[in-house]
């Protein structure tokens, strides 16, 4: 299963790859992507990686299917054969 995050249209970052630049201009628009999607992720401390990993990607989704300002996206973390992350945006997906 790949792992999946939202951004904002406007941001430059690669959340999986720059994600301390990423996580910056967030929090400076004042989007708090990362507090969204733990408001929403129903996770535990006693779940599997595989299970978190799953919930995120459903609270991912719930949000793209709202997608209230129209300002997200999905990115999807694929593995390069080295196993190195090389995220791909998702455009406008709902």
């Amino acid at each position: 299963m790949a792992a999946t995050f939202v951004t904002t249209l406007d941001n430059p970052f690669d959340y999986f790859t720059q994600f301390d630049e990423w996580f910056a201009f967030d929090t400076q628009k004042g989007y708090n992507t990362c507090s969204y999607i733990a408001r929403i992720a129903k996770t535990s401390s006693e779940m599997s990686e595989k299970d978190y990993e799953e919930a995120v990607n459903d609270a991912v989704d719930e949000i793209l299917r709202l997608n209230i300002t129209g300002n997200y996206k999905k990115v999807i973390e694929k593995k390069n054969k080295d196993g190195g992350s090389n995220a791909n945006k998702v455009e406008n997906e709902n």
